[in-house]
């Protein structure tokens, strides 16, 4: 009896035993992956150190401290601390901290980022030397706190995939950038957020520099192929450009990709651009033009002022669709366009209302069944100092110039209808300012495609009922 409860006894101290060690040898394990795969992460290119690699003994954690990475175009990548918690083979978080990306020569820093944190990717070190499938790179979230570029490193050239930066000089920071769902394929939401920059040879803005308090898209679909790729939405709030080609600002930007549930289209808020400011950025040979055309635009303030909007919107019935529009364009101290589309319609079979706006081609296979299409042009000054520029031009009184353009307007109506001579007519109106608005509204046929009016578009008037109004 005593040696039967001495033998449970030394089985229960071994199994306890094994128990004990069992996550000590498991970190073990990770420890030892953890530092082969950093040191193949650019496969036989380059050199890499690590100081230390530990695990914790309370918790699954396995992390790196010290990583440094050297290539073989003289760049150093540094790492202080990389850190891989949960299971090994499907971690539950990846943390960077301290990454900077330096030029080992002169030590000057391309990147620089204080945390990158993964949430639940699909491998704890991703190689970057092709050896992975593409497919094979998931990652649930992502968090990336202050990052600091140097708009002249290679990096940034790849970031942002434009051929005039290449020569570009300057530095830009972010404070936050968060995504969720990112893969090969697609990107469920992605977001940055206190952009600021400034540099010299910033594409077609030269130098100068930039802020921007947030950018956000989500339902980015088909990055593997780009002949199907779609964007959900995209915001963009509170850009501010200081620079040799543009001075001005933007509140917001709004586009609406995702038409399913029957609405969808751009919106831009507050655009502002300070052209008298641009004037004097400019070549000398190029201000006499450009002050012309500021002087008209903006009745000499210098200030553009834009606000626009381009929506889509459908109704689907049993046999056939409704698709309308609702828009408006605005030049403050200039003119507004309204524009008001109404056309049903009856798809090819299998075709829905939302491919007629994210494909193009598709309308083009669509039977309109009638519809109209509303324009409605309110003068805010623009064709008023247009006729006074055009007068001046031509060294004439501004009332000769809008009689010459009233005959030309009688000539062309005599060559393309009455309906097209009344529209022309009309723009001369509000030049003289004998009306503010000039509204024409299009009737379709009761049957007909795009190829009826793109086809012959001199036989547009014939096919078409038009009504011209001054008011």
């Amino acid at each position: 009896m005593p040696h039967f409860s001495l033998s449970v006894s030394i089985r229960r101290v071994a199994f306890l035993a094994l128990v004990t060690l069992l996550p000590v040898l498991s970190a073990q394990g990770s420890t030892e992956r953890l530092e082969a795969d950093l040191r193949g992460v650019f496969g036989e290119h380059g050199e890499v150190e690590i100081g230390e690699v530990s695990s914790g003994l309370l918790s699954s954690r396995v992390s790196a401290e010290e990583v440094v990475f050297r290539g073989e175009d003289g760049e150093r990548l540094l790492i202080d601390r990389y850190v891989v918690s949960g299971d090994y083979d499907s971690p539950d978080e990846v943390t960077l901290e301290g990454v900077r990306l330096e030029d080992e020569v002169s030590e000057m820093a391309l990147v620089e980022i204080e945390r990158i944190v993964l949430g639940k990717p699909s491998r704890a070190v991703f190689p970057l030397d092709e050896s992975l499938a593409p497919q094979d790179v998931r990652i649930a979230t992502l968090a990336i706190d202050d990052i600091t570029l140097d708009l002249a490193s290679e990096l940034a050239r790849d970031v942002f995939d434009d051929a005039e930066l290449d020569d570009a000089q300057g530095r830009m920071t972010i404070a936050r950038v968060r995504g969720e769902g990112l893969s090969h394929t697609a990107i469920e939401r992605f977001e940055i957020t206190d952009v600021s920059g400034m540099g010299e040879n910033l594409g077609e803005f030269g130098a100068g520099s930039f802020s921007l308090a947030s950018l956000v898209f989500e339902g980015l679909h088909g990055l593997d192929n780009e002949d199907e790729q779609r964007l959900d939405a995209l915001v963009l709030s509170d850009l501010v450009v200081d620079a040799e080609q543009l001075v001005g600002s933007l509140a917001r930007l709004s586009v609406d990709g995702d038409f399913s549930d029957g609405q969808g289209g751009l919106e831009i808020d507050d655009f502002q651009a300070d052209l008298a400011r641009m004037i004097e950025l400019a070549p000398e040979e190029e201000r006499a033009q450009m002050r012309m055309a500021s002087n008209v635009l903006t009745d000499g303030s210098g200030e553009l002022r834009v606000d626009l909007a381009l929506l889509g919107n459908w109704e689907e019935g049993e046999t056939q669709s409704l698709i309308t529009s609702d828009s408006h364009i605005t030049i403050h101290d200039a003119l507004r366009l309204l524009i008001d589309v109404e056309l049903p319609v009856v798809l090819p079979e299998g075709v829905t209302p939302a491919a007629v706006f994210a494909e193009d081609g598709v309308l083009e296979s669509a039977t309109l069944l009638g519809g109209s299409l509303r324009l409605i042009l309110a003068e805010q000054g623009l064709f008023g100092r247009m006729a006074t520029l055009g007068a001046a031009m031509e060294g004439i009184t501004e009332s000769q110039y809008l009689e010459q353009a009233r005959t030309q307007a009688e000539g062309f109506g005599m060559m393309l209808g009455p309906e097209v001579q009344q529209f022309l007519l009309g723009l001369v109106s509000l030049a003289e300012g004998a009306a503010d608005e000039l509204e024409v509204a299009l009737t379709l046929p009761a049957e007909s495609n795009l190829e009826t009016y793109t086809g012959d578009p001199m036989a547009l008037p014939e096919r078409l009922e038009m009504h011209v109004e001054t008011r």
